[in-house]
């Protein structure tokens, strides 16, 4: 690139980057939404970087920057909301290319000329399908994209290491190393699984009926296998024949793939059309109060927070109707040991006059003071009342009420957003957290519980997920073995403005309606409040900003799925083949050879 040329679009950026900082800023200060720009302050950044450090890129480095770059469009494109989800059985085509030609060359630097592009692929992924997480906490933004970029490189550089050492389990270890990293992915503490690969069917979910076998890894498996054979077959082509005497040629190879593409999608379809929810009718009545999640949710007066949610309840509320589904931190700063006592709480008792046999499922904020012999979770905070150091901790959960109850059940929220509701890995990354605590994130992160646990009543059994939980497949299934026999989804989508954040969170929940066969009753602060049934399809969905309820029957399953018996079965394979790859490389590369 001419220098003159560089320095004016570094100069564009660099403009473009200060200009949109500052409005970010301005509008924080004048408490404004953000809306879609920090969209274009982080594309403009990751450019302003490319750009400044081009000089990195080799011979053929424009070319493979593009064909990188194609392939983080490709994989963003198959995301939902947008419905063109067939591109991801060729989005890590270019990629593949990239590595291949850059092997080929076989030096000391190859790992390192191949890190730089893969990355930049999944930076681009990350950005273009997940920008919108910068409105909830911008430091949170850095851990879901530059972050969790790097951690989808270290699956794709360890095939590369693989492809190089091991060349016959080459690209069949791309398949293994991802598997594994989802499975680790879903289970640590720097968790942000957003983007697992087998979500992208999300936006169809008549293309995936047999997730209730496989789950989520089962489309990541299809995916990536998909790709790999695409790439082969395109491997084999000379271009210099023409395309019908290509075509002619491996006509039974491209056949072959077609049918590893699409018969899938036939069984899905069979399956789909052939399924009847199973269970017996349950009516459910959900709420959406819409109160703006970030200046004017909790601020709003209390009286005035109780008269729209039992003027919404009423609205939908019949004698048939059996369960009130509230959002996510519908109320709050209760002492868990109190809760009755709240004028909140109270005021949804009065429900309980008209309709005797309703349950209420709601969120709730509360905290917890520890007691002088009770040991302190890692979440502990302190504070001094009246001269006195008290111990406790907060915690956002869930709660049922019932017209005779005195002891509330009381579900915690246990997966935790990173860097927003809680500090991964706190003792180590310590020296973090005054940055985290000035960019809204969450520095002493919440409270949590061990085990998955069902609300009970003369009804059934219901999950009360709290919104990031839904995303999580098999800790979704811990519900469903403690005896829920329909999943009740809680949220404050709201925190992602109107942006395709709450809109992905949303197909998500078909997801877990598939793996489960469990109906879904999803309520959000804002959003999309709506009924999911048991093959995955959204029913009676609220608009986005406009405050509602909705009512409608499910049906209440006690079968178990394959999925939810043994979970992710497919990811715990791909872990042990992964180890013993891994170990196969260490063992070549360090033991003596004879």
């Amino acid at each position: 690139m001419n220098k003159s040329v560089q320095a004016t679009i570094l100069s564009i950026l660099g403009i473009t980057i200060l200009g949109i900082g500052y409005l970010l800023y301005d509008m924080a200060a004048n408490e404004e939404l953000w809306a879609h720009w920090p969209f274009f302050f982080l594309v403009s950044l990751w450019a302003f970087y490319l750009i400044l450090f081009q000089k990195k890129y080799t011979k053929n480095g424009w070319r493979h920057l593009g064909l990188a770059t194609l392939s983080g469009v490709l994989l963003s494109v198959s995301f939902p909301p947008i419905p063109m989800t067939f591109f991801i059985f060729a989005a890590f085509v270019p990629l593949l290319k990239i590595e291949k030609e850059i092997a080929a060359g076989v030096n000391d630097n190859v790992k390192k000329g191949i890190f730089k592009f893969a990355y930049h692929s999944f930076v681009t992924w990350n950005i273009l399908t997940t920008w919108w997480v910068a409105n909830t906490a911008f430091f949170a933004s850095f851990i879901a994209i530059w972050l969790n970029a790097f951690f989808m490189a270290i699956p794709f550089m360890l095939f590369v290491w693989t492809k190089r050492q091991l060349p016959k389990f080459g690209y069949a270890s791309l398949i293994f190393y991802w598997l594994a990293f989802e499975y680790i992915h879903l289970r640590w503490e720097i968790s942000w699984t957003w983007l697992n690969l087998g979500n992208a069917f999300a936006e169809f979910p008549s293309w995936i009926q047999w997730y209730e076998f496989t789950g989520v890894p089962g489309g990541t498996f299809w995916i990536l296998a998909t790709n790999i054979l695409i790439f082969k077959l395109f491997e084999k082509a000379n271009w210099s024949v023409k395309p019908m005497d290509y075509i002619n040629k491996y006509r039974v190879d491209w056949i072959k793939v077609k049918l590893f593409a699409i018969v899938p999608i036939f069984i899905s379809w069979a399956m789909y059309f052939n399924h009847e929810d199973n269970g017996r009718d349950v009516e459910v009545v959900v709420v959406q109060p819409n109160y703006e999640a970030h200046y004017e949710k909790f601020r709003a007066p209390k009286q005035e927070r109780q008269r729209r949610f039992l003027r919404l309840s009423k609205e939908k509320l019949t004698e048939k109707t059996e369960y009130l589904v509230f959002p996510e931190t519908s109320f709050w700063h209760y002492d868990d040991r109190l809760i009755n006592n709240e004028s909140d709480i109270r005021a949804l008792r009065t429900l309980f006059n008209d309709y005797p046999n309703l349950k209420i499922v709601t969120g709730i904020i509360a905290y917890h003071i520890f007691k002088e012999n009770e040991s302190h979770s890692p979440a502990v905070r302190e504070q001094t009342r009246n001269g006195q150091t008290i111990f406790y901790e907060e915690r956002n959960a869930a709660i049922q009420l019932e017209k005779s109850q005195n002891n509330l059940p009381l579900y915690i929220k246990s997966k935790l957003v990173p860097g927003a509701e809680m500090t991964p890995y706190r003792k180590i990354f310590s020296f973090v957290t005054p940055l985290l605590d000035h960019l809204g994130g969450s520095v002493a992160g919440h409270g949590s519980q061990p085990e998955r646990m069902a609300f009970e009543s003369s009804s059934g059994k219901v999950a009360p997920v709290i919104c990031y939980e839904s995303v999580y497949g098999d800790y979704h299934t811990g519900f469903i073995r403690d005896g829920a026999e329909a999943i009740f989804i809680i949220t404050n989508d709201g925190w992602w403005d109107n942006s395709a954040g709450h809109k992905q969170h949303l197909k998500y929940a078909s997801l877990r309606a598939i793996e489960t066969r469990r109906s879904v009753a999803r309520s959000a602060n804002m959003g999309t409040s709506c009924f999911i049934n048991q093959r995955g399809d959204i029913s009676q969905p609220t608009e986005y900003g406009i405050e509602g309820s909705v009512r409608g029957t499910i049906k209440f399953n006690n079968e178990m799925t394959f999925y939810v018996r043994y979970g992710d079965l497919i990811g715990r394979i791909g872990l042990f083949v992964s180890v013993l790859l891994l170990l196969n490389l260490i063992a070549k590369k360090y033991l003596p050879k004879k």
